[in-house]
């Protein structure tokens, strides 16, 4: 009996030491020494990207330290890099010539390329000198009222690497601008583009006009169609208010065209949205009034849905057909190009080029509940769809795009037909030919393609023991059969860019909590030499420390889930900390780093106020792994995730005796924002303090892609042969009544991604509920919060310190740690 006294003595004044603890002040001042404009001045460059010379296996990268930035030039087969120039000399060159003074620390070089002979760079220098711009009387002519004759000189300079010689171009070729309305052909001889709802080209020549001077009279235009119209167009976008919709209704605008190789042909699509309902947002903080801004949005479950057509151009008829492709109702359609993603190099000009050949072009064809889905060819010359692979299942798709080989005899196709993302080879008539990979780990998208050598190199995580399974590799396989090859190992999440050939690769590798490096490989995995490592020196003289990964159950006590642990750089492991999760549900991606990222908003920086901060997934969450585990929210879009949240911090709270289980927050955006405000109402004895950002409370007011997809819909066939389609979904707001903790809900007013109404809906049923909760709304700002990131970043650290710290001590009105990062101006 004195045991048990005694063991209650002791828990009771464990409970009083750490209830003295509160209310603890919140460390705004570590909080603010990791600002983004601080960390900017603290790490530079983490990466090597590598552009990739034409016509050799050499490639040259930029890397800023805290001694300034360098640009190297390497050569694989030599096994050398070198630096471009001797920059001391060449800015003592430079400032000759400019008259403005540099030094080797600061050359301010833009535009930098390669010449055709890969011996000669070209970049360009701006001054300080003021000079007449070169059209201004043109200028002037077209625009009475124009005012600025002047701009900076901008000096173009070549230098030959060979001979170290450097040339200023006195008279340089005016450059191409990129306008994005220009659809330009593989051989530029034209562009096409839309205009008032139709389809236009022009040549090269008068397209070389429109780069000099867009609203020039005298340039050609050739109209391809007469039956365009607003809402059934074949181009244009959305993002304007109805004023700038009105005032730029005349200008050339980007239609999504897709080229034959030899130019002569095009494909589009034609997306008919006039029985789409229509929603709205208000620009409340215009000049000189406010404005509305009107788009279309199908939302999960409306008999209303984009209607789209797939087109077809031929230069050599001068005829646009439209394409038979119906197959399945409200049928989502899928162009293919031939461009892969990962190689990168310094094309001036990468043409949008259909896959296929100048017969054939590949697409896919998905029903409205992604259940199925077609990969077909169109045969230009029979006029026909040919459907080549199906994929069904009971649940959601997902396909990547498929590839090419052998002069596209053979395709390359993905797909989780067996629970798993994996590789498989057919041929051009669709039959298959063997599956490529196999097992219990997740390929994730090809790398290159060696044709030659007849091998696939692809990315894949989940492979390799004993690693976290989200961790990236290279591998590679042999098209004809055979077992997959490791080429970079190593316990590191890796990212890497490969030259066209297969022969190389510049390989990136971190994890959380390791210096970022860089080091360049061949095909085969052997190291070549490595190229580089961060320089951390400032950020670790700062205090910084890195996270700490974790690894813990999910609900079910058997899957295992993968997290990432931040404390506060002043942790004292004698003191009891509250704990917050930021968190996204998925299903499309998890919110957890698996490399080094210089992003310290949300997770670095929010723990420094005085916090213990987790990143973790949830079952339903990552794609990365089995199609189960993807798919485990399928069908409950709110709660799927919410019980492995609560699960991590009853198993971090076992763990570590400086977590205080009774102080719980949490956070998240967009999903994350619904997932944080859902959290605090189905556990609110476990969540205490949420702040939820442009969140979809109510998924079934969200857009049609996400939400059906992820939640699911109900495809009906009536006897008479009608399809319909039934969405029902849980939402946040029916669920106002178990509010406990404290909830602040935030949304930027002008957001036409996760619309206002989620937010404020919540808002409406909590107050019908009778519930104290906060409110914030952003003016003038999308769903990444753009300009006033920094001030919601403030507004959710006094949250969390007031409401999980305590400190009730109201801050400054001014937020002087914003006001230390700008210049007085006025």
């Amino acid at each position: 009996m004195k045991k048990y006294h005694l063991m209650m003595i002791l828990l009771f004044s464990i409970g009083m030491l750490q209830a003295q603890d509160y209310p603890r002040k919140g460390n705004y001042e570590l909080a603010a020494r990791y600002s983004p404009e601080k960390v900017k001045k603290m790490v530079f460059t983490t990466k090597v990207d590598p552009h990739w010379l034409k016509k050799s296996d050499k490639f040259w990268y930029t890397f800023q330290t805290t001694k300034g930035k360098e640009w190297y030039i390497v050569d694989p087969a030599t096994r050398t890099k070198k630096s471009f120039f001797d920059k001391d000399k060449l800015a003592s060159e430079i400032t000759k010539i400019v008259k403005d003074p540099f030094d080797g620390q600061n050359l301010p070089i833009t535009d930098l390329k390669f010449l055709e002979d890969e011996n000669t760079i070209e970049f360009k220098i701006k001054s300080t000198q003021e000079v007449l711009k070169k059209d201004w009387e043109e200028i002037k002519e077209k625009n009475k009222s124009a005012k600025d004759s002047l701009e900076k000189k901008t000096y173009v300079f070549r230098y030959n690497l060979q001979n170290q010689q450097l040339t200023e171009i006195e008279d340089p070729e005016q450059e191409a601008k990129r306008l994005a309305w220009a659809g330009i052909s593989p051989d530029s001889s034209r562009v096409v583009y839309a205009k008032n709802d139709n389809l236009f080209w022009m040549d090269k020549a008068n397209f070389l006009k429109a780069v000099k001077d867009d609203k020039d009279s005298t340039i050609v235009e050739h109209q391809i169609t007469t039956d365009g119209e607003k809402d059934y167009s074949y181009g244009g976008g959305r993002g304007e208010d109805n004023v700038e919709e009105e005032k730029n209704k005349d200008n050339r605008k980007r239609a999504g065209i897709f080229w034959s190789a030899d130019s002569k042909q095009f494909i589009t699509t034609r997306s008919d949205v006039r029985k789409v309902k229509d929603l709205w947002v208000i620009h409340h903080t215009k000049d000189p009034r406010p404005t509305l801004e009107t788009y279309k949005y199908a939302m999960p479950g409306e008999k209303e849905q984009p209607i789209t057509e797939l087109m077809h151009y031929s230069f050599e008829n001068e005829k646009l057909s439209k394409l038979d492709i119906e197959t399945f109702k409200d049928q989502t359609v899928s162009l293919y190009t031939q461009t892969r993603p990962i190689t990168s190099r310094d094309d001036d000009f990468t043409p949008t080029i259909w896959l296929g050949d100048n017969d054939n072009f590949y697409f896919s064809l998905t029903s409205r509940d992604l259940k199925k889905v077609d990969i077909a060819r169109w045969n230009i010359k029979e006029g026909k769809k040919e459907t080549l692979i199906e994929e069904r299942s009971n649940t959601y798709i997902d396909l990547i795009k498929p590839e090419l080989i052998n002069d596209g005899n053979e395709i390359l196709h993905w797909s989780e037909r067996d629970g798993w993302g994996h590789f498989y080879l057919y041929d051009k008539a669709g039959n298959l030919k063997r599956q490529l990979t196999s097992g219990a780990y997740h390929t994730d998208r090809v790398a290159t393609i060696d044709e030659k050598g007849r091998f696939l190199y692809f990315i894949a995580n989940g492979k390799e023991q004993g690693e976290d399974p989200y961790y990236e590799h290279l591998y590679k396989v042999s098209l004809n059969g055979g077992n997959v090859s490791l080429v970079n190992g190593g316990n590191y999440n890796h990212t890497i860019s490969i030259n066209d050939k297969g022969t190389y690769f510049v390989d990136n590798y971190s994890r959380v909590n390791t210096i970022p490096a860089s080091v360049l490989y061949d095909g085969s995995g052997k190291k070549i030499m490595d190229l580089e490592e961060a320089d951390f020196s400032s950020l670790f003289a700062s205090g910084y420390k890195f996270p700490e990964p974790f690894t813990f159950k999910a609900d079910d006590g058997i899957t295992d889930l993968y997290g990432v642990m931040y404390k506060p750089f002043d942790f004292d492991s004698t003191k009891v900390y509250p704990i917050i999760e930021y968190v996204y549900p998925g299903p499309q991606t998890e919110a957890v780093n698996k490399d080094f990222s210089a992003s310290l908003d949300r997770t670095d920086r929010l723990a420094q106020f005085g916090f213990v901060v987790v990143t973790l997934g949830n079952r339903g969450g990552h794609p990365g792994r089995s199609k189960w585990y993807h798919n485990y929210g399928y069908g409950n879009l709110r709660d799927y995730g919410l019980a492995d949240k609560k699960a991590a911090i009853e198993q971090l709270a076992d763990r570590h005796s400086f977590i205080d289980r009774n102080k719980v927050g949490i956070h998240g955006h967009s999903g994350g924002g619904f997932m944080s405000t859902a959290a605090m109402l189905v556990y609110p004895d476990v969540f205490k303090v949420a702040v939820s950002s442009a969140g979809n409370h109510e998924n079934n007011i969200y857009n049609r892609w996400w939400s059906e997809k992820h939640h699911g819909v109900k495809e009906q066939i009536s006897p008479k042969g009608d399809t319909t389609f039934v969405y029902k979904v849980e939402k946040n707001p029916d669920l106002a009544a178990n509010l406990k903790g404290r909830l602040l809900l935030t949304t930027g007013d002008v957001d036409n991604n996760v619309h206002p109404a989620g937010t404020i809906r919540m808002a409406n049923a909590l107050m019908k509920a009778n519930k104290r909760f906060d409110l914030l709304l952003l003016p003038g700002q999308r769903h990444g919060y753009g300009d006033m990131t920094e001030y919601f970043f403030w507004k959710m650290g006094d949250y969390f310190v007031q409401h999980l710290l305590g400190d009730n001590t109201p801050p400054p009105v001014d937020m002087i740690e914003v006001q230390r990062e700008k210049e007085l101006t006025k």
